[in-house]
């Protein structure tokens, strides 16, 4: 049923204005609009709303993974993120590289970093 329709992506942000440039200029997302709930951007044709959470009391970023995107080149993405200012996870018990990638043990790799309220986002391969 819904195998065929578009996701839409929600990420929560206590201040979408300072998020914004974080989605766009950091990680390349497209910028669509703006409304009074959401900034959007597309994502490869995925749109992601990162909604204004800030009047919602006591509110917290998931401690897990909310939003990941698969890449080509692992390696050369978490090279050029770092170079942009994005500082990459270390979990411990994590067997990790010195990029901060873990090979799970179907092979799939994956690094972890946090945007600018603290949501956990990834890039993988494999």
């Amino acid at each position: 049923m819904l195998g065929s329709a578009a996701v839409v992506a929600f990420v929560p942000s206590r201040s979408p204005k300072k998020a914004r440039p974080f989605y766009e200029d950091i990680l390349g997302l497209e910028f669509i609009n703006d409304d009074q709930f959401a900034h959007v951007f597309g994502a490869n044709g995925v749109m992601v709303r990162v909604v204004d959470v800030s009047t919602v009391d006591g509110f917290k970023p998931a401690p897990f993974t909310i939003l990941g995107w698969m890449v080509d080149d692992i390696g050369k993405t978490v090279k050029a993120l770092e170079k942009k200012g994005v500082k990459f996870e270390r979990y411990p018990g994590m067997d990790q590289d010195q990029l901060g990638i873990w090979s799970s043990p179907s092979g799939a790799r994956i690094a972890w970093f946090k945007d600018l309220d603290g949501n956990v986002l990834s890039v993988g391969a494999g």
